[in-house]
């Protein structure tokens, strides 16, 4: 750590705060990366530390990772301090100042403020923190969603922008804080076999596939406002297509990897009805807050087009839907095939598709090159045969960030290249205006099912790349 920071955890008795957070920043200090820290709880609930620092001890111990001993954890309860929302913005002021005046005035003390609350009432936690005198020195991380169009995404910015410079917010997506997003540019761009292949005249089409098994139990109120295309599309698919998609950056710095990721975006195709399927499970309408005649979709599948030299004429297929058949985050990369074959008749050859490159945005990462070989023996019969790397197989796993511990710790740095921009996610939501005015009628789909048959005819000529005929090797003992 540069300098000691007082981290202002929004929200702190919620559900992401128990699950993620407050187990993602122990985690944090026991590896020694949030050594000089204090963190100040704050929500709605009326606890006091010693309530809120019990509170963090059982979430820590349900949620965490690698148990939880007397020793490890006293060091970091040391850290814990808690105020109530409701005692107003300068109760706050002096909650951090309290945490500030434990370390030395040399060098400054920063800031981070994460704003684990609901979408609503993000500006008005804007505006606490504007009135407590908190801006100065600090960073602050958003959670999506980042508007639900193009208007109300100018109108949170433009609000945003009148407290905080944009250099000190982080919108985050925590699929980009995945190991398997960030090997994407490794292996892209260290890799002299695959870098000078990772354009159109080498790739077929590209699929991003991220299908969910949990419904929506819980969060219908929410949906009801966003669904699935606003909720997983803009915020995390297209993100990720865009570490795909984007030119070299002149460095791997925050800089120029958001200048090529904001030229992708600006490259895309504006997003027609006709390019996409919206899908509803049987049995979402008639739930709580739901309308028996809701035209919420949980699934979407979509085409996106990139009018570029590298891409022009590769279709990137989206997927992502609620109550689907397998839970899965895939990024699969489909060669182009042979122009000719001289393989006999019963070779097989060409019969198992394309060579592929598969990705999988798993906590632990795991990669699959695919193509054809000879199988043993007499005669020329071919097969489909894979080589597999696993993250977990290698040494100093066990250390791998969590997406959440890893964004926090770039936000404290200052990092910004895991981050979305206020003029990335602008304009995504222009290229939407099409879907957004007129989407398709969603079509009903059986729970478990892999969402509604039109999937087919949208992806067509080609075939979804999941379910997988072959599944993943069996991981080495």
């Amino acid at each position: 750590m540069e300098r000691p920071v007082v981290i202002v955890l929004f929200g702190a008795t919620g559900d992401l705060a128990r699950r993620k957070l407050l187990p993602g920043l122990l985690r944090l200090h026991r590896a020694g990366l949030l050594s000089d820290a204090r963190i100040v709880g704050t929500s709605l609930e009326e606890l006091d530390d010693e309530q809120f620092v019990k509170l963090a001890h059982d979430a820590c111990l349900e949620f965490g990772k690698g148990g939880l001993s007397e020793e490890m954890w006293a060091p970091f309860a040391r850290m814990l301090s808690y105020v109530p929302t409701g005692a107003g913005p300068q109760a706050l002021a002096a909650a951090v100042e309290a945490a500030e005046q434990q370390f030395p005035p040399e060098p400054y003390v920063g800031r981070l403020h994460y704003l684990s609350v609901p979408p609503k009432a993000a500006l008005d936690v804007v505006h606490m923190l504007d009135e407590a005198g908190l801006v100065e020195r600090s960073r602050i991380i958003m959670e999506k969603p980042f508007g639900t169009d193009l208007p109300s995404a100018q109108r949170l910015n433009a609000r945003l922008h009148e407290v905080f410079e944009e250099h000190q917010i982080f919108r985050i997506d925590h699929f980009l804080g995945k190991e398997a997003a960030q090997n994407i540019l490794a292996f892209r761009f260290a890799n002299g076999l695959f870098e000078p292949i990772w354009n159109r005249n080498f790739i077929d089409h590209v699929q991003i596939d991220v299908p969910e098994t949990l419904g929506l139990e819980g969060r219908t109120r929410f949906y009801e406002s966003t669904g699935a295309y606003r909720d997983m599309v803009v915020t995390h698919l297209m993100q990720v297509l865009a570490f795909m998609a984007m030119e070299p950056p002149t460095s791997l710095e925050p800089g120029p990897i958001s200048d090529e990721k904001l030229k992708v975006f600006r490259s895309m195709r504006p997003i027609e009805p006709g390019n996409a399927v919206r899908g509803q499970y049987v049995g979402y309408r008639g739930k709580e807050d739901v309308s028996d005649y809701s035209d919420t979709e949980t699934f979407i599948a979509l085409k996106v087009e990139i009018d570029n030299w590298r891409w022009a004429g590769v279709p990137f297929y989206l997927r992502t839907g609620k109550k689907l058949a397998e839970g899965a985050r895939i990024i699969s990369i489909a060669f182009k095939e042979p122009p000719l074959s001289m393989f006999p008749a019963g070779s097989k050859a060409g019969t198992q598709g394309p060579d592929h490159l598969t990705f999988d945005l798993a906590d632990q990462s795991r990669m699959s090159l695919s193509f054809y070989g000879k199988r043993p023996g007499p005669g020329m019969t071919l097969e489909k045969v894979s080589m597999q790397f696993a993250t977990h197989e290698t040494l100093g796993s066990e250390s791998v960030l969590e997406a959440y511990e890893r964004l926090i710790h770039d936000a404290i740095r200052g990092d910004h290249t895991l981050f979305t921009t206020a003029a990335g996610i602008e304009t995504l939501w222009e290229k939407s205006v099409p879907l957004l005015d007129n989407p398709p009628p969603v079509r009903a789909y059986p729970p478990g099912s892999w969402g509604p048959n039109a999937i087919h005819q949208l992806v067509n000529p080609h075939a979804w790349r999941l379910p997988f005929e072959r599944g993943w090797r069996e991981t080495r003992t």
